[in-house]
């Protein structure tokens, strides 16, 4: 007779969450680092009551907003390359809405995460509840059908022996390499509360091994083919060769055969920055070196990349019109984009079985010599971007160069949207893999500090440097009170041009007039005047406000020694940003405007969309 145990649904989630383990080079762990939560009244009773019982096997942490508690889980999941990940709980109504965003982000970026909002009660006998949003036509929908298109998995609880299918899918789908993403279960705060007789065999302690799938003979067979075929062969290394830990295998492909490697935002640090076939950025905000090898190319290996826009400068920057793309991914459906030769696999086993199909051969030395001279040359300009200065507003490229040289790189750099990735992708000279941390998946403003926070619970022995603008700290910094509270320090640095620079620039670019992004042009009586280091300092960081490049750099050495978050504000120039590097990026322009300048901007954007490769 199967023995059971009668627990709440919740008690019975959480202890399941508890017996999930990993093992990470030979040591078994729990697979879950904890819980974030804020609680309320679809979830303080049954879920909360049920987290506090195993407070020490599971932890729970507390944020100040859930979107911003969402980002750090998945930062924590990024930052372990998915081998752990964590889950977040919030009320039903607005706290669960706050996650959406963060769920689209993890879908994006095809990060893991468990999301367990609260829901409306099952038996509806109270409706409708505090927070309970009606549909007319719809007696089952809640304001948690939202998650739908931004989950890989769905379900909604509404009996407690529901959560046993429900949480063995849950697993199955966070550890898979190719379907991998959020996970939300919206549980109904009723059923949450009730017991069932639960069999002990549900509890029982599992461990989960990252899947490495070998590629297709006859898939293998074709790309070795196409790859010995090629004279200007090309790597594009995305974030799946990080998720896959498969640098060393990179690196091991890119040697032997003298192909050079260019990264994607998710791909770079894949190689370090000094690797001398790593050609570092490629496309919209690529460098010299990777572009131009991107243009002749005749073979692309685009290895665990999506492909997304800005690596493809709008499917522009290809203009081989005898290339062949192999698509080496875990998920087919990113394998066969683009009339792409599929080869479906693992990154690391498939660029091994790749290495070792190709022992003895080797690209044309003309072709790779050629690598190593662009990547000189564009070294070149990049340190003169990057040089220090007495300017009173200097570029982001200026900033970025300060804290390189004050931090170096044995570190982990996190930013998000704005201007900034553009400018870090050329310009960053990341080292260890994993140690060049974006989100430029969904380019979520708002990410970078509780994408920090989570970064430094994941790997608490690293210095976590965060780059963020003035916009995207008004949006989210709650989370700076939290570091301070868990005791994780981070190094904030605040870049304020006023205003929403980058999109402001592409606003000028596009034959738009300044309007409605810096502060300036914004509709007011009074323009604010924003005391960013004493905010930050009321948040309980220390926090400074310095006046040039030089006394950033100081700031910055002085700030290793910090034992709490710090806060480094620094006015930078809006109008600035790198004219070297980078690639025509497709924004569509007015076909017809009363303003000369639109008119200009709309005959350039047609003359580039020739230049895109339709079909491809």
């Amino acid at each position: 007779m199967t023995k059971t145990i009668r627990l709440t649904m919740a008690q019975a989630l959480t202890r399941f969450l508890t017996r999930q383990m990993t093992e990470i080079d030979g040591r078994k762990m729990p697979i879950f680092g904890g819980v974030w939560a804020i609680f309320g009244h679809g979830n303080v009773a049954g879920i909360g009551e049920a987290l506090y019982q195993v407070r020490d096997e599971l932890p729970t942490f507390r944020a100040h907003n859930e979107q911003a508690m969402a980002h750090a889980a998945i930062a924590y999941a990024k930052a372990n390359f998915r081998r752990r990940f964590m889950a977040a709980t919030s009320s039903i109504g607005p706290g669960a809405l706050n996650m959406v965003t963060a769920a689209a982000l993890a879908h994006v970026n095809r990060l893991p995460v468990l999301f367990l909002p609260g829901d409306v009660f099952a038996n509806r006998i109270p409706d409708p509840v505090l927070q309970q949003a009606e549909d007319f036509s719809d007696g089952t929908a809640t304001v948690n059908d939202c998650f739908r298109p931004v989950s890989r998995y769905f379900d909604r609880i509404t009996r407690p022996e529901q959560i046993i299918p429900a949480l063995n899918r849950a697993m199955q789908v966070l550890t898979d390499p190719a379907e991998c993403g959020p996970v939300t279960l919206a549980l109904c705060q009723d059923v949450q509360a009730e017991a069932f007789d639960y069999p002990e065999s549900f509890f029982a302690e599992r461990v989960w091994h990252q899947r490495r799938p070998r590629p297709d003979r006859g898939e293998l067979a074709a790309a070795v083919a196409a790859l010995k075929a090629a004279t200007k062969p090309l790597v594009i290394a995305g974030g799946g060769v990080l998720y896959s830990q498969a640098s060393g295998e990179l690196a091991q492909l890119a040697q032997g055969a003298g192909i050079p490697v260019c990264e994607t935002q998710g791909g770079k640090s894949s190689l370090p920055d000094d690797h001398p076939l790593n050609m570092a950025a490629v496309g919209v905000t690529g460098t010299l070196a990777a572009n131009r090898l991107a243009e002749e190319a005749d073979v692309v290996l685009a290895v665990g990349t999506r492909l997304q826009d800005f690596t493809t400068g709008s499917w522009a920057l290809f203009k081989n019109s005898g290339k062949t793309i192999i698509g080496l991914n875990v998920q087919p459906f990113d394998a066969g984009k683009h009339q792409a030769l599929p080869l479906v696999a693992d990154a690391a086993e498939g660029l091994a079985e790749l290495g070792a199909a190709l022992n003895g051969w080797q690209a044309p030395a003309a072709w790779t010599d050629n690598a190593a001279k662009g990547k000189k040359e564009w070294q070149a300009e990049a340190g003169k971007v990057t040089a220090s200065t007495n300017a009173a507003y200097p570029s982001d490229a200026q900033v970025i160069g300060a804290v390189q040289r004050a931090m170096g790189s044995d570190l982990i750099l996190l930013h998000a949207a704005g201007g900034l990735p553009g400018e870090l992708h050329k310009l960053w000279q990341a080292g260890a893999p994993g140690s060049y941390h974006a989100e430029y998946g969904f380019s979520t403003m708002g990410y970078e500090i509780a994408g920090g926070l989570g970064v430094k619970m994941a790997k608490p022995d690293e210095e976590v440097v965060v780059m963020i603008g003035d916009g995207s700290y008004l949006m989210l910094n709650s989370e700076i009170a939290t570091s301070v509270m868990l005791g994780l320090k981070l190094t904030i640095v605040l870049l304020d041009n006023t205003g929403y620079g980058c999109i402001n620039r592409l606003q000028m670019a596009t034959g738009g007039a300044n309007f409605n992004n810096l502060l300036k042009d914004a509709r007011h009586e009074i323009l604010p005047d924003i005391d960013f280091a004493a905010h930050a300092a009321s948040l309980g960081a220390f926090a400074e406000k310095v006046s040039s490049i030089a006394e950033l750099e100081t700031a910055l050495a002085k700030a290793k020694d910090n034992s709490k978050t710090t806060v480094l504000v620094i006015d930078t120039d809006p109008l600035a940003s790198t004219d070297v590097g980078g690639h025509w990026w497709d924004v569509a322009v007015p076909e017809v405007s009363s303003r000369p300048q639109v008119n200009a901007a709309r005959k350039a954007y047609e003359e580039k969309r020739r230049m895109q490769s339709v079909g491809d």
